[in-house]
């Protein structure tokens, strides 16, 4: 379950879209943090749970800060944007959002997304308990989701929330395809809209981690989805 009065930092010059968002929030519990700006964003990103940032903000637009607290932490970060450009989506989820969501929106949607990021992180956490899944090993990939933790050959790489469900879901069934469909259920839960371009998105990010330690396992099947090899 989401932890209750998780708390989420809500970044947007447009106070009145705040208030909107913060009341959707509060309603399902959490503690909601607002600040204006992309450079508040950054500084109080380290006290968050899971950010909502707009991209079109004074001071920092929230591509740049979305690309300076990913350097510094893993925290689930949501994208929102008036711009339907599917190059902006893909630009946002390259630099290290975890979703994205286009103005106009549904509060309710917006608030099953963050619970859905926030649900990933509580079930990681809960991994610790006494029973919990152990660390997964396929070949050099080692994975412990108790500590959210991943390597190849013994050097760490961090992930954020989704793309370790993602390359989890994978190194669980490694040679076997997952369809992009499967990986989306793993990693953002069943009957979420997501498209096969977002999880391209995040599949590239992930390649390009392991590739930056001399790793390249996986394999794209055409037509079907991705696999984990050697």
């Amino acid at each position: 379950m989401v932890r209750p009065m998780a708390r989420v930092l809500v970044a947007d010059d447009d106070a009145h879209l705040r208030e909107v968002v913060r009341f959707a929030l509060e309603r399902d519990g959490h503690d909601v943090v607002e600040v204006a700006d992309g450079l508040a964003a950054v500084a109080a990103a380290g006290a968050a749970d899971v950010i909502v940032l707009d991209v079109v903000m004074p001071e920092l637009d929230g591509l740049e800060a979305c690309r300076r607290i990913r350097a510094a932490s893993a925290v689930p970060i949501l994208m929102l944007s008036s711009r339907d450009e599917e190059l902006d989506r893909i630009l946002g989820l390259e630099i290290g959002a975890d979703d994205y969501v286009t103005k106009p929106f549904s509060p309710r949607e917006l608030a099953t997304r963050v619970k859905t990021l926030l649900r990933r992180v509580a079930l990681d956490a809960a991994r610790v308990a006494p029973g919990g899944d152990g660390p997964v090993v396929a070949g050099e990939l080692s994975m412990d989701a108790a500590r959210h933790t991943v390597s190849w050959a013994e050097q760490p790489l961090t992930l954020t929330v989704i793309e370790f469900e993602l390359l989890l879901a994978l190194a669980r069934r490694p040679g076997n395809v997952l369809t992009r469909g499967q990986l989306v259920e793993h990693a953002w839960g069943p009957a979420h809209a997501v498209s096969d371009r977002t999880v391209d998105s995040h599949v590239r990010r992930i390649r390009a981690k392991l590739r930056a330690v001399g790793a390249d396992p996986i394999e794209t099947v055409h037509g079907l989805g991705y696999r984990l090899g050697g």
